[in-house]
């Protein structure tokens, strides 16, 4: 097993440009691309690379007239938009950066990142965010539903182009690009700084390595995750860098209506929205009586998907592929526009069903790894080079190292310049020779492809002293379409449980299909029918490891796990230390009969 991998870069370093100057590039390289979406009453419309340099100077001229200057942080609270991009490249175009804020996070967690980053202003898009702000030691409020970019660009009109010019110049790829601060499943978020170094070298190498994903002539793609996730943000810059024109999709429920009418060929997203893809699926043909058919169909795809990654497909299973192509897969490819072909995925694991699955398809899923503190970036699968089950190679220019302990560890260009007004935390984490220690527990392969198979701060230990990294359990559990965020414990204790949620459509579909339409889950809690079915869920899991790592118990929740309810990260991890808090009575329960 190799320990330590480094891969050469696929870029010129150091790193030169600023994120700043991407529209810039882009207006005189491609002034008519088109390079983004907006709506328009029931459709969109086109913003190309001119329009859009020429609306991000124009803001550009409206901070310089209200005073922001070169290094000034200014939080965004917002939901993902397209005004959300045209003022963090006004910022960078000035010197200045954006500290972006969850539209979910609470008022005392918006007070905290204010005072921390000392934001010199704070932009809102509704009048919710705007009263969480809350009180007069908050920096001015600038509101993007009254009116702030047009109020911006007319404020600004008698700004020369000279003053944005050399701000622009001035900036450095050492200067800050964003303070992005950590979702915290435990403790007060840090501030991971990020410079436009980070940020460009990630940037960059993805375009370099990624080519057609994103330079494709009619490449685009619907941006829903949130603005101020590392991953959403790193996102839209590398679109901005390749050239594919982004939409933007504010709530996650507009998702599917907008990859209708937009039609992607890419995505960024987080497993579980992939699991949701799956899952919708299967529940719409089990409705439809056609349940039988497409469990096969799924098992004919993961067996096609492992098949195109080893041997190659037998004639059988080309057949049979070829047969639920037209039954079924090209029903999925319809719902999701019916032009999708990549997708990126990280902050947590898709799994090696799933991804053979979306492989088996047609549909390629890269998957990769990176934290916060690593610009969203580590390691990660290439079209031309994956291998379903790891989050692949490490990124050129990276190193990847596994410590004696099992935990990964990363190094390059990536990785941040510190925590901000942390030094102390910033020195555990990063050591002298620039490895940043995840806290993620790994393992590379002979050919250098990583899989992560736990965390450090989650390994359960049972009173017998068995270590059991829950992932593995949690990942298949919630394959199952019926099982929603699912929590494995057992620290401490004689075996292995775990809490399990359902997914409300999932449920509803399941209930009518059963004959049980309008029971709630209290009330489906003992129903033989249900159980059978969860414990199938369970058992399927349970194979996947060893007696001793198996869950022997589950109790399923009458609540569920949600960003509302404090149980999960905004990007859909859980916070375990609040669920062992909240939901101390159903585990002692687990092991109490």
């Amino acid at each position: 097993m190799s320990r330590e991998l480094e891969v050469p870069a696929a870029i010129d370093l150091p790193v030169t440009a600023t994120a700043g100057g991407i529209p810039g590039d882009n207006a005189r390289t491609r002034p008519d691309h088109p390079m983004y979406l907006i709506r328009s009453g029931d459709g969109w419309t086109d913003v190309t690379a001119r329009e859009f340099n020429d609306q991000v100077r124009a803001v550009a001229k409206g901070l310089v007239t209200r005073g922001v200057e070169a290094g000034a942080p200014v939080a965004i609270l917002a939901s993902t938009s397209y005004e959300w991009a045209v003022l963090d490249f006004a910022l960078w175009s000035i010197g200045a950066f954006a500290v972006p804020i969850y539209d979910s996070s609470s008022a005392e967690q918006i007070e905290w990142i204010l005072a921390d980053s000392a934001a010199t202003a704070v932009v809102v898009d509704t009048a919710n965010a705007a009263e969480r702000v809350g009180n007069g030691q908050a920096p001015p409020l600038w509101r993007f539903d009254e009116g702030l970019l047009a109020a911006l660009r007319e404020e600004g009109a008698h700004v020369e182009d000279a003053v944005i010019d050399q701000r622009l110049a001035a900036a450095s790829p050492q200067d800050i690009a964003t303070i992005v601060y950590t979702s915290g499943t435990t403790g007060r978020p840090r501030g991971c700084v990020l410079t436009h170094e980070n940020l460009m070298f990630v940037v960059q190498t993805l375009v370099a390595t990624t080519g057609p994903v994103v330079t494709t002539p009619g490449a685009r793609t619907v941006m829903f995750l949130p603005t101020a996730h590392v991953l959403g943000r790193g996102a839209q810059v590398y679109c901005a860098l390749g050239g594919m024109q982004v939409a933007h999709c504010p709530k996650p429920a507009q998702l599917p209506a907008d990859m209708l009418t937009v039609r992607p060929t890419f995505l960024v997203g987080v497993p579980r929205i992939f699991e949701k893809i799956f899952n919708a699926a299967q529940q719409k043909a089990h409705a439809q009586g056609k349940g039988r058919i497409f469990e096969r169909a799924a098992k004919v795809a993961m067996e096609y998907g492992r098949a195109t990654h080893a041997q190659g497909p037998s004639l059988r299973l080309r057949a049979e592929h070829f047969l639920f192509s037209r039954l079924v897969y090209s029903r999925i490819h319809a719902a999701a526009g019916g032009q999708l072909r990549f997708a990126i995925t990280g902050g947590a694991s898709l799994g090696e069903r799933l991804g053979s699955f979306f492989a088996g398809i047609g549909m390629t899923v890269m998957e990769g790894y990176g934290l916060t503190e690593t610009t969203a970036s580590g390691t990660f699968n290439r079209a031309d080079n994956s291998r379903i089950g790891t989050v692949g190679q490490p990124m050129p220019g990276t190193a990847v190292r596994i410590a004696d302990d099992g935990e990964v560890w990363l190094r390059g260009p990536h990785v941040m310049a510190r925590y901000h007004n942390n030094p102390a935390a910033t020195a555990a984490a990063i050591d002298s020779d620039g490895w940043f220690h995840t806290g993620d527990i790994g393992a590379l392969d002979m050919d250098g492809f990583l899989q992560i198979t736990g965390r450090q701060k989650e390994i359960i230990v049972t009173s017998g002293g068995k270590n059991v990294a829950p992932a593995v359990l949690q990942d298949r559990m919630q394959a199952h379409n019926l099982i929603g965020p699912t929590m494995v414990v057992g620290e401490g204790r004689p075996f292995i449980g775990a809490l399990l949620t359902l997914e409300p459509d999932a449920l509803a579909a399941w209930a009518v299909a059963n004959k049980k339409s309008g029971r709630t889950v209290a009330e489906l809690r003992d129903d033989p029918d249900l159980h059978a079915e969860i414990q199938a869920a369970v058992d399927d899991a349970n194979a996947a490891v060893s007696r001793a790592e198996s869950i022997r118990s589950w109790r399923l929740l009458d609540a569920d796990f949600t960003e509302t309810s404090g149980h999960l990260t905004p990007t859909q991890k859980l916070k375990r230390e609040v669920v062992v808090k909240d939901f101390a009575i159903e585990i002692d329960a687990l092991y109490s009969s």
